[in-house]
């Protein structure tokens, strides 16, 4: 059955059956950074003296702390690519060896002895090498003309790294030097991404819809009259039961 546009409004959601949407009023050609290839670097880091390894980093202890009597949590996790070398690999240049050079900066909160709240800044920084990663150069040249009228080249070729970070213990320790100093257990994930930017061709029904006014101020709404129309909470946990049949599910499938 032919789907009626006119009662389509187009807008971002779940598409999740056939037939639900009508055909496309165009195909428009967008230009847009496309990853090529991607890996995941997950480290758990310890302080230790001494070169950086796989899991320990002397960039994790702090200066001396005074009076600080307990670690509270990290915060404002930031990553900032520094540097990275690909080199070719022999047989396909395609194909590269990618020394990547970054740092993760956050702040680690501690009270002291008079119950004030204090922060300690970490930056950590960090090495790591991909021995095979598909990057590609661009084959074009592209070059773009700015409002002075001069020509610059652009860097279609991107290394994009993206993170989620977890400071998972910190502990107020004496140093050798009989200072009280914060040491911080670094977890974290880094997805590392090579991007080209491509042009693709892509079904498109229009420009997007200009939303509804709901850039108002929320009126204040009485708590009690928020619980009366709340549902009536689960009084017990969800069971975590196997099914008595499997191959009869499987079967109905």
């Amino acid at each position: 059955m032919s789907i009626n546009f006119k009662k389509f409004v187009p807008r971002p959601g779940l598409v999740n059956k056939q037939g639900r949407l009508p055909d496309p009023s165009e195909l428009v050609c967008v230009e847009v950074p496309k990853v090529f290839d991607q890996c995941l670097i997950k480290r758990c880091l310890v302080y230790a003296e001494g070169p950086d390894t796989a899991t320990t980093d002397a960039e994790l202890r702090s200066d001396p702390l005074v009076n600080p009597k307990r670690y509270l949590s990290s915060r404002d996790f930031a990553v900032c690519l520094t540097a990275v070398d690909k080199i070719p690999l022999k047989g396909d240049p395609n194909f590269k060896k990618v020394i990547l050079n970054y740092v993760i900066s956050f702040y680690s909160d501690y009270i002291d002895e008079s119950g004030v709240t204090q922060s300690e800044f970490f930056e950590i920084h960090r090495t790591d090498v991909i021995g095979r990663f598909y990057c590609p150069e661009s084959i074009a040249q592209i070059t773009a003309s700015t409002e002075s009228d001069e020509c610059s080249e652009e860097d279609t070729n991107i290394i994009k790294l993206e993170m989620v970070a977890e400071a998972l213990d910190g502990q107020i320790v004496e140093d050798e030097a009989g200072n009280e100093v914060l040491d911080i257990t670094l977890g974290y994930f880094i997805v590392v991404k090579c991007q080209l930017i491509v042009q693709l061709l892509i079904p498109a029904y229009d420009y997007c819809p200009v939303p509804r006014e709901a850039c108002e101020e929320e009126p204040e709404e009485d708590p009690c009259e928020r619980f009366e129309r709340a549902p009536v909470p689960k009084f017990y946990p969800d069971q975590n039961l196997d099914p008595l049949f499997p191959e009869c599910e499987e079967t109905d499938r």
